[in-house]
């Protein structure tokens, strides 16, 4: 604070006091302007491309700085020092991978362009603080440019969340720590990923590319903008806070949709430990090797306010550091961390001009997590897998630990792009990922798995994946209205694979069983249903609550013998069980609302009531009905809705975050788009909520691409710090 203090004194001091940083944001800010469009949606045009980069990182600040710092809070392992006691095994996780003096040395030797914008982004944020005085960080008072490199691509989770915390707490602590409900397959978590589709001239009415762009993020998870500048940035989509690069959008060429991926390339092994010579060691092939030793300091917020440090010391073998014990075995963890290359190939990616200039910058091999649906105004089309494959023996198992102590389980090199199951240009007129296989990406021109190393797909299919490829096949051409339609399909493709079975099995009870009269009603709704959701559907509630129940009672076990919860449910449960299922589920709706009859928009509802990062949810006050339901269903609009903490209504925190459909024609893009809610973090902003009727109702508004399409459409133009 008393940095920043300096700082704010300083610039607001006469010239003669000035200095070097605060003589650049004056420079900075002399070549941004910043135009506000009727969704108070942000449009930033900068001389250079560190120009343009001040400029955004500023209007994001603007609009929600909170999640700005706590994006950059979490990466660098900070979390605690603000959140206190119950995030240290958070940052813990982070820190035995991001070490700010490794991060230092690789910034120091990045290229110069790259250099150049991240000090530009340090610099915008540092200037928005000075400007706000009003603003008080949690944590980080002053951003310097390296930090950019914590938080490297936009991905809602990242390679490291698949690193269990309640399992790292317990290896360095020694205490078995309780599962949460997710872990223990007791509640479903909701699919983290997105839907992607891209759509070539033989499939569209205009003869132009089309792209769908649709993350399945927590709500609020990322910005909007459109960022321009005089070196040939030209870009619109959605950027995760505090990040300088759109992560999901388009520009004037070209489109990109990021789908998470099932690609297995986070590998585990299991080590055989000793103490030798009062150090531990681990055996690899005939010799043991010393494991490195590494004292972690994670600070945290006592509960009295003070700071407190909690130390631990960490190993790490050749692969990775250790993460978590199995059977008397240290498991070590290998996963991607280039925190340079996967910055610029976020960053360049937003430049390129058709797939071929696309692939060019993707040979940095640095996007581990993400599939990719390309378009481009060449009529260009493409599934990307992720470019970060390593290979490995395919007689391993890589989906469960392998023998850290035998060589032949370490990674060979990487897949060349061209190894990949990726496709361009299919016959089939469409591509196609939502976060299942690739084996269906392009319909009858898609990869064949038996091509491909296990490892390329761990994911599977999911209910989501037969009725995107169902919508996509054929010889049908759609423009951006039916493709939204497409993408707001509701079909729910796990409940008519689990809901014939309840109807037969109460189709099979005797005639004097209580059970048939009592679900008599019930069961005829669930019979005469389409299986698609909505606002108005009883059926949608019944099976909903179905669903819950099921997963509660076999959600275990479905995990321990690793099946999808459909096919499970489906197959690996008595008719008994499902009516079972059905009668908590009648009895839970009656008790709740009052009868089991009970519309989907009445329970399943939309609201926003604060600023905060982690929302609060009142059945009191104004919420808005959404007619989706959760994408672990099938649904292909995504909302994670539950009953939350004092309330009986479902309210969704999750899912559909951000949703565009793009045409690539000759003449530029067009496009449509919707955010969940609205774009500001601010309660008393009109462009707090001003978006949720639409989001819930699939009306998207137009977006505003070109200096044409903007115009009449704006609500003040200024410079950064006015």
């Amino acid at each position: 604070m008393i940095l920043r203090a300096l700082l704010l004194t300083t610039f607001l001091a006469a010239p003669a006091l000035a200095s070097p940083e605060t003589d650049r944001w004056e420079q900075r800010k002399a070549a941004v302007t910043i135009t506000r469009d009727d969704f108070g949606i942000p449009h930033i045009k900068g001389k250079t491309d560190a120009d343009a980069v001040f400029g955004m990182i500023y209007a994001q600040a603007e609009d929600d700085f909170n999640r700005v710092e706590t994006n950059f809070i979490n990466a660098q392992g900070r979390l605690a020092e603000t959140e206190g006691e119950a995030a240290i095994w958070r940052d813990l996780r982070m820190k035995l991978f991001i070490d700010p003096a490794e991060l230092k040395a690789q910034y120091a030797a990045a290229p110069g362009w790259l250099k150049a914008v991240s000090a530009a982004w340090a610099d915008g944020l540092n200037y928005y603080l000075a400007t706000h005085p009003d603003v008080k960080p949690r944590v980080i008072t002053h951003f310097e440019p390296w930090m950019a490199l914590s938080f490297s691509e936009g991905s809602i989770g990242g390679d490291i969340e698949s690193i269990s915390l309640p399992q790292l707490q317990g290896f360095y602590t020694g205490q078995k720590v309780a599962q949460t409900d997710i872990e223990a397959g007791r509640q479903l978590e909701e699919p983290g990923g997105s839907n992607g589709m891209a759509l070539g001239p033989t499939r569209s009415t205009s003869g132009d590319a089309l792209l769908l762009i649709n993350p399945h993020t927590s709500f609020y998870f990322r910005s909007e903008a459109k960022v321009e500048s005089g070196q040939g940035l030209d870009v619109y989509g959605a950027s995760t806070w505090g990040q300088f690069f759109v992560y999901q959008g388009f520009n004037r060429h070209v489109g990109w949709m990021h789908t998470t991926s099932g690609v297995d390339n986070v590998d585990e092994y299991a080590l055989t430990v000793e103490k030798r010579g009062g150090k531990f060691a681990y055996m690899f092939g005939s010799q043991w090797r010393p494991l490195i030793e590494k004292r972690i300091d994670v600070p945290y917020r006592a509960a009295d306010g003070s700071r407190a440090v909690r130390s631990f010391t960490t190993w790490r073998s050749h692969q990775g550091p250790v993460v978590r014990g199995e059977n008397g075995k240290w498991i070590a963890v290998q996963l991607m961390h280039r925190p340079v290359k996967a910055l610029e190939q976020s960053f360049l990616r937003t430049k390129t001009s058709d797939l071929a200039s696309y692939l060019k910058v993707a040979e940095r091999h640095a996007n581990s997590s993400n599939a990719t649906l390309f378009a481009s105004d060449k009529g260009e089309i493409a599934y990307l897998h992720p470019q970060f494959v390593p290979v490995r023996a395919p007689k391993f198992d890589w989906t469960k630990p392998v023998d850290g102590s035998d060589p032949a389980t370490d990674w060979q090199g990487e897949h060349s792009l061209d190894q990949l199951p990726s496709v361009a240009n299919p016959k089939s007129g469409f591509v196609f990922n939502v976060n299942n296989w690739p084996w269906t990406a392009a319909g009858p021109d898609s990869k064949k798995q038996a091509d491909f190393a296990p490892y390329m797909d761990s994911a599977g299919e999911n209910p989501r994946g037969p009725n995107a490829l169902r919508l996509l096949s054929g010889d049908r051409k759609f423009d951006l209205s039916s493709l939204t339609t497409t993408a707001y399909d509701t079909y729910l493709t796990g409940f008519a694979d689990t809901l014939p079975a309840v109807v037969a099995a109460w189709e099979a009870l005797p005639a004097g069983d209580a059970l048939k009269a009592r679900l008599a009603a019930p069961v005829a709704a669930l019979k005469a249903w389409d299986y698609r959701s909505g606002e108005a559907s009883v059926a949608t509630s019944l099976a909903n609550f179905w669903g819950a129940e099921m997963v509660k009672v076999h959600g275990p076990a479905a995990k321990a013998a690793e099946v999808a919860i459909v096919p499970y449910l489906a197959g690996k449960t008595s008719g008994a069980e499902k009516l079972a299922g059905l009668t908590a589920a009648v009895d839970r709706l009656a008790r709740e609302f009052g009868g089991w009859d009970v519309p989907w928009g009445q329970i399943n509802r939309y609201q926003r009531l604060t600023a905060n990062i982690a929302q609060s949810y009142d059945d009191r006050l104004a919420s808005v009905p959404v007619g989706f339901s959760s994408g672990n269903w099938g649904s292909l609009p995504s909302f994670a809705a539950r009953p939350r903490e004092g309330t009986k209504r479902w309210y969704g925190d999750s899912g559909n975050s951000f949703v565009a459909v793009v045409r690539f024609g000759k003449d530029g893009p067009e496009a449509r788009a919707v955010h969940a809610g609205g774009l500001r973090g601010e309660v008393t902003s009109p462009h707090f909520l001003d978006q949720a009727v639409r989001y819930a109702t699939h009306d998207l508004r137009p977006v505003y691409f070109t200096d044409a399409q903007l115009q009449g459409h704006t609500e003040r133009s200024y410079r950064p710090g006015e």
